[in-house]
C-alpha cells in the first residue's frame, strides 16, 4: 500500500519503538565479534533482559516482550552452563519471569537453512508473537558463499521478510573478518566477515571486542587481566542516536557486567610501558 503523503506531512508520527539501543523494532541487525570474546553470552543476557530479566549490562530500560534465542553451534550442555551462571545473578522471581518470556531452542546438528522453504517457514512461525529473535551464528543458518553479494542479499532479504511479516526484530551473531581481527578494527562497520552486503543491507550493527595491549595501558589494566575485559558498542544505527560504547568484565561463567575503568594519565602509561621492557 502506497504511503499517503499528505497525511505523512500533516500528522505527527508515533515515536519509534526501539528493541535495543538505536535499533528499531521489526528490523534486522547484527552483533559482530571475533570468536571466543563472549558474544553468545552477551546475546543471552540481552535476550533475558528483554524477556523481563534485570539489566545486568547497564544498557538502560528496554521494552520487554517474548524472545526466542536459536543457538546453532553450541551443544545444549554449554548453554546449560551459561544459563546456570546467569541464573546466579537473578532472583527466584526473575527466574520465573525470564523462563516464561524466553524460549531457547538449540539447533546444533539440525542444519537450519533460511534459504530452504521449510526452514524459512519454521523461522517465520518462530518469530510470530516475539519481540526479538537471535540467530547464533549466521554462518549456521545458510550454506551460501559469504563473500558473494547476491546470496547474502537474499539471506538478509529473507530475514527482513520475517521481521516485516511478524514484527519480530532479528539479531544475527557474526564473526569479524581476519583482517579486522588482526588490525584490532572490530569496532568498524566493515569489520564484518564476508560481503559488504551483510553490513550495507541491515540497519543496525553492534560489536564486541577484546581489550588490546594499548587499551590495557590506557585504562591501567594489568596485562594478565586484560582477557577479562571486552568493549561493546554500536557501529551502525540508521534510526537512532549515537550509543556510548562501554566496557564489560567477564565474571564467573562468562557473565558480563559493566566494568569501572579510569583512563590513566599519559605519564603513568609511559612508565607502565617502560616497565615491560
Amino acid at each position: 500500500m502506497a504511503i499517503d503523503l499528505r497525511k505523512a506531512f500533516e500528522n505527527k508520527p508515533p515515536p519509534l519503538d526501539y528493541v535495543l539501543p538505536s535499533m528499531v523494532c521489526g528490523t534486522v541487525g547484527a552483533l559482530v565479534s571475533p570468536g571466543g570474546v563472549g558474544k553468545s553470552m552477551l546475546a543471552l543476557q540481552i535476550a533475558a533482559q528483554i524477556a523481563g530479566g534485570p539489566d545486568l549490562l547497564g544498557l538502560g530500560e528496554l521494552p520487554t516482550g517474548p524472545v526466542i534465542y536459536l543457538p546453532a553451534e553450541d551443544p545444549t550442555a554449554a548453554i546449560h552452563h551459561r544459563l546456570h551462571a546467569l541464573g546466579a545473578y537473578l532472583s527466584d522471581e526473575q527466574h520465573q519471569v525470564v523462563a516464561a518470556g524466553l524460549v531457547i531452542q538449540p539447533l546444533i546438528g539440525s542444519q537450519p537453512n533460511i534459504m530452504k522453504p521449510n526452514w524459512f517457514d519454521w523461522l517465520r512461525r518462530a518469530g510470530e508473537g516475539r519481540r526479538l529473535m537471535v540467530l547464533d551464528t549466521l554462518r549456521r543458518f545458510h550454506i551460501e558463499e559469504e563473500n558473494s553479494s547476491g546470496p547474502m542479499a537474499q539471506i538478509i532479504g529473507r530475514m527482513e521478510a520475517i521481521a516485516a511479516e511478524t514484527g519480530c526484530s532479528i539479531v544475527f551473531l557474526h564473526h569479524t573478518s581476519k583482517g579486522a581481527a588482526m588490525m584490532n578494527a572490530g569496532d568498524q562497520q566493515q569489520a564484518s566477515r564476508g560481503s559488504s552486503v551483510l553490513v550495507d543491507n541491515i540497519r543496525w550493527q553492534s560489536y564486541l571486542s577484546g581489550m588490546t595491549q594499548s587499551e590495557s595501558e590506557e585504562w591501567g589494566v594489568e596485562d594478565s587481566q586484560r582477557g577479562y575485559f571486552v568493549r561493546y558498542g554500536v557501529s551502525k544505527a540508521n534510526y537512532g542516536t549515537p550509543f556510548q560504547e562501554r566496557w564489560f568484565r567477564r565474571n564467573e561463567g562468562g557473565v558480563l557486567k559493566p566494568a569501572v575503568l579510569e583512563k590513566q594519565p599519559k605519564a603513568k602509561r609511559a612508565r607502565l610501558v617502560a616497565a615491560t621492557y
